[in-house]
């Protein structure tokens, strides 16, 4: 069983970024696809506490129900804020993944590499073109 997990949507370009950056060091992840497997609100409240963020900061707003759900309102309560996102899992940003070394909101997906035990194998390219690992297996 692997000691990495992507909280992953395969339809955005960073999620899917972040989990080839994961097996170019080697390592194959337990994928966890959350809009279809969304975490349990404990789950949830531990991520948020692991990556040492506020609530809000793991919410997404392009393409969600954020503005529909009047989640902009600060007065809004951290407990709102979760509840809402256990409702609607859309709105918890991605990919945030686990490893031994720390739990992280990979935006952008290249700040996976701090995460990994194992270094890059190879040169990697995202899906833009971007160079983010050289031939070298350096980082760019």
């Amino acid at each position: 069983m692997s000691q990495i997990t992507i909280y992953h949507n395969p339809q955005c370009g960073t999620s899917r970024n972040t989990l080839e950056l994961i097996r170019n060091s080697g390592e194959e992840p337990t994928v966890i696809e959350y809009l279809q497997t969304p975490p349990d609100r404990t789950t949830l409240v531990r991520l948020i506490k692991d990556m040492g963020i506020e609530v809000r900061a793991l919410l997404r707003i392009k393409g969600t129900p954020y503005e529909e759900l009047g989640l902009g309102d600060t007065s809004l309560t951290d407990d709102q804020l979760i509840d809402a996102m256990m409702a609607h899992p859309i709105l918890i940003n991605r990919p945030i993944v686990v490893t031994p070394l720390g739990t992280r909101l990979c935006r952008p997906s290249e700040a996976v590499l701090d995460l990994l035990p194992q270094e890059q194998r190879g040169s990697f390219v995202k899906e833009d073109g971007q160079v983010v690992i050289d031939e070298n297996g350096r980082r760019v």
